[in-house]
């Protein structure tokens, strides 16, 4: 390999690391959550208001900046957020590949410590759904509270509506 392309991928790679670390800051700083993220973002993983994936992704977006990872059928946004007193390490909003349109949280705090949270700040009870070691606990209107490691994950999913009916 000559001198010469050598030193051009060196001095490509210089000005490749260059850009990076200019950009690291920005890459490193999370955004503070909108005012309207505990009404929005909590309602919707309460399953207290109607889930659209596509219009929490454009908000979530326009919050937080792109989706650091997409599996599971969810685009997961990191946060620097509160909800019911609680620290949101992440939020998880479904793509449309599945028959289920959901919402959820990951909370830096057990089940067994937000479940309490919730119901003061919202007033909706949650339910064990066995005597297991790590039970998920349910509300009325449907959302989880399930563990997700050693934290929370609250949640709610719900069915896709049927395509409406094309008449001739």
């Amino acid at each position: 390999m000559s001198k010469y392309i050598k030193a051009r991928q060196l001095a490509a790679l210089s000005l490749a690391a260059a850009q990076i670390l200019a950009c690291a800051p920005a890459l490193a700083q999370k955004k503070a959550p909108p005012s309207t993220f505990g009404q929005v973002v909590g309602n919707a993983v309460l399953c207290l208001d109607h889930i659209e994936n596509k219009v929490f992704y454009a908000y979530l977006l326009a919050a937080f900046g792109p989706a650091y990872k997409h599996e599971g059928g969810a685009y997961w946004f990191r946060t620097d957020a509160m909800l019911w007193g609680a620290p949101i390490t992440d939020v998880i909003v479904s793509d449309d590949t599945a028959d289920l349109v959901f919402m959820g949280v990951v909370a830096d705090s057990t089940p067994e410590k937000l479940e309490p949270a919730i119901r003061a700040q919202s007033g909706m009870r949650f339910v064990k759904a066995d005597n297991s070691a790590f039970p998920v606990r349910t509300s009325v209107p449907g959302s989880k509270i399930v563990y997700f490691r050693k934290k929370a994950k609250v949640y709610c999913a719900r069915f896709k509506p049927l395509p409406p009916k094309q008449t001739r």
